[in-house]
């Protein structure tokens, strides 16, 4: 199964763009992921091709129109979770990447303006998603990013298969720090546990600086982990409910 991705958006050009090149671009081109940038434009019905209008209610800038964009949506090959890349959206994280990843694709809608009619949420099945707490000139940058993020991990575009597994997000734990030569620059060495050839103890310090970097720069992330960590395993919770009955 190939990872197929659909982009809908007013800018095809904006099309593989970054994802042409380094392992993205090569494992486009070896077919271990394909892509297609569909115009919006092109369901349009005057003759001005228009694919937006003013708010309803008043205000500043245009909205998107339901009818256009479902048009195009529907145009598109059914099978693959739709996603829509707005601010309104719920944030992406590492685990639903992951699952994009493993699956057949995405059918991704790129918004500009001041967003878009309410009703095509309502009416067709859209994930509506968010790379931040920021706003963008559109969501073709947003949706490059999401690309991104699966396509590094589909099998084969990274080469090692255990390159992308320790990393940020991936343990819920941001990485550990990095190093390399030369072992000193400007004064500063690379950490001494680094250089022993114990593995068991690089494996500790790795795992012990995950967490303190963790705790000191996303406490909420480490808050979420911690929580986890703590919770018992459901079979036990279920045998200590089991043993107070």
């Amino acid at each position: 199964m190939t990872f197929a991705a659909t982009i809908l958006t007013l800018y095809p050009e904006m099309f593989p763009g970054p994802l042409g090149i380094s392992l993205a671009g090569r494992g486009l081109r070896e077919g271990l992921w394909s892509m297609e940038a569909v115009q919006i434009r092109d369901f349009a019905t005057d003759r001005h091709r228009s694919v937006d209008d003013t708010p309803a209610g008043g205000g500043a800038g245009m909205v998107m129109r339901a009818d256009v964009i479902a048009a195009a949506l529907d145009s598109v090959a059914p099978g693959r979770p739709i996603l829509a890349m707005t601010p309104r959206g719920k944030p992406l994280a590492q685990d639903r990447v992951r699952a994009l990843a493993d699956g057949p694709g995405a059918v991704i809608l790129c918004g500009r303006f001041e967003g878009i009619d309410e009703r095509l949420f309502e009416a067709r099945a859209i994930e509506q998603v968010s790379i931040g707490d920021y706003i963008l000139s559109g969501g073709e940058m947003a949706a490059l990013t999401l690309l991104d993020a699966c396509i590094r991990l589909i099998p084969g575009v990274m080469g090692a298969p255990s390159s992308g597994m320790d990393e940020s997000f991936e343990t819920g734990l941001l990485e550990y720090p990095q190093y390399t030569r030369p072992v000193e620059w400007e004064g500063r060495t690379i950490p001494e546990v680094l250089r022993s050839g114990d593995h068991a103890k690089i494996e500790a310090w790795r795992r012990a600086r995950a967490e303190s970097d963790t705790r000191l720069r996303r406490p909420d992330l480490w808050e979420r982990h911690e929580g986890a960590r703590v919770q018992p395993p459901s079979g036990a919770r279920r045998r200590k409910q089991d043993d107070v009955k």
